[in-house]
């Protein structure tokens, strides 16, 4: 991880450390996909590009997102032969992160993890071998932030004026690893 560092380049001009501007972006990330039940992972299989939706799991965000599956299934074979992955979030803004993912075995953690609704959609409890948790090291996240009203006006005004810049609040990417 990068050190918290401030730099000053001029009397009074300080710049955010490399650290600190990760931490901002995870943060709005965070606050961007809150509550968003369910997202969209897409792998790489040897057809192509899949996508289905898997239900992220109930952990703060902090640069990793976590979802759950069984070994039979598709995404599981997929993240074998590549672990390079796409989630989607749709709700009053969009958020597309991609990162690498690895698939865990780690009984505590599936066990921290587990709600009862699982044993009735995998159809298994959670002490089943079977049972494995991805865990999404998110790399770079792109938004659009269309809830918004405020900043939709603002956007709006600033394109009819001609007083529009490259970088819209509306849409950013980000770097988060």
């Amino acid at each position: 991880m990068v050190p918290f560092v401030y730099r000053q380049t001029h009397e009074g001009d300080v710049r955010m450390s490399t650290y600190e501007k990760n931490q901002e972006a995870v943060e709005k990330v965070r606050d961007l996909i809150k509550g968003i039940d369910v997202a969209m992972l897409t792998t790489i299989s040897s057809d192509g590009l899949v996508s289905r939706p898997m239900s992220t799991q109930e952990v703060e965000f902090d640069g990793d997102l976590w979802f759950m599956t069984m070994k039979d299934k598709s995404v599981y074979r997929e993240l074998l032969e590549n672990k390079s992955v796409n989630v989607a979030y749709v709700d009053k803004s969009y958020v597309s992160v991609r990162g690498e993912a690895e698939l865990i075995e780690d009984r505590a953690k599936l066990e921290e993890l587990w709600s009862p609704i699982y044993e009735k959609f995998f159809g298994v409890s959670s002490d089943d071998p079977s049972l494995v948790l991805i865990k999404i090291k998110a790399e770079t996240a792109e938004y659009w932030e269309a809830g918004n009203r405020m900043k939709l006006v603002k956007n709006m005004f600033k394109k009819l004026t001609g007083k529009e810049n490259d970088e819209s609040d509306l849409n950013k990417t980000v770097e988060l690893g």
